[in-house]
């Protein structure tokens, strides 16, 4: 589903992402970790073709994302509040994203309400406008609009970031339910090593750009990575 090849990108000289060859399986809930300017939030921007690789390339279905645009169809993303239409209330946001996505109202609204569980009623009915609510309620609108229609592709950088507990274990099971019935492909970076162990069958660990450990996981991932990071 997802490959690349000899990718790199450099800032000011020093090489943010370097990775040789990574693949990605369909289905495959993937999870990204690696310290403050590991190159993480890089990595997903060149597989969204939001910045420029130096040299190298991503693929997905086979195709250069900088060469077409037919992934966009099939892939949801949300890194950060640079994502929302912060001057649109949350229900114009969905309306808007879904018409994107080529959604009927009524299957808008069949999504909102699926969701409603997740928002905790914190979302909808508030009258307001994005930019107005907290971040964790932000971090839930991106979200939901990045999963809304059942993409093919999810990508998530840092999903659990400004929110409570009760809403990080809702977005886990959501993430397991979704990737259960739709068999989407995630992908998910995240601080937090226990949640992305326990949702990812694939831990990838960064550093300086490059792949230092590829681990499927198991019963010991969490120990592994733990054990990793305090050195």
């Amino acid at each position: 589903m997802i490959q690349i090849n000899n990718l790199q990108k450099s800032y000011n000289g020093n090489r943010a992402v370097d990775i040789e060859q990574l693949i990605i399986p369909t289905g495959e809930s993937f999870g990204l970790v690696g310290n403050n300017g590991a190159g993480k939030t890089t990595l997903f921007r060149l597989l969204l073709d939001l910045l420029k690789a130096d040299s190298g390339e991503a693929f997905i279905k086979d195709q250069s994302v900088a060469r077409n645009e037919n992934w966009k169809k099939i892939t949801g993303s949300y890194l950060d509040q640079g994502f929302l239409i912060d001057f649109l209330s949350p229900e114009e946001y969905f309306n808007f994203t879904g018409k994107i996505k080529g959604l009927t109202k009524e299957e808008i609204q069949l999504y909102l309400a699926d969701m409603e569980d997740f928002f905790n009623g914190e979302v909808l009915g508030k009258k307001k406008l994005i930019r107005n609510f907290s971040m964790g309620n932000q971090q839930k609108i991106g979200i939901a609009a990045a999963m809304m229609g059942h993409p093919e592709i999810i990508i998530l950088d840092e999903p659990f970031n400004s929110l409570d507990p009760s809403t990080q274990i809702r977005l886990k099971q959501l993430i397991k339910k979704q990737k259960a019935i739709t068999k989407s492909t995630f992908l998910i970076s995240s601080h937090d090593l226990n949640h992305i162990a326990e949702v990812c069958d694939r831990v990838v660990i960064l550093e300086n750009g490059k792949i230092v450990h590829d681990l499927h996981t198991d019963n010991d991932t969490l120990a592994s990575l733990e054990s990793y990071f305090a050195v």
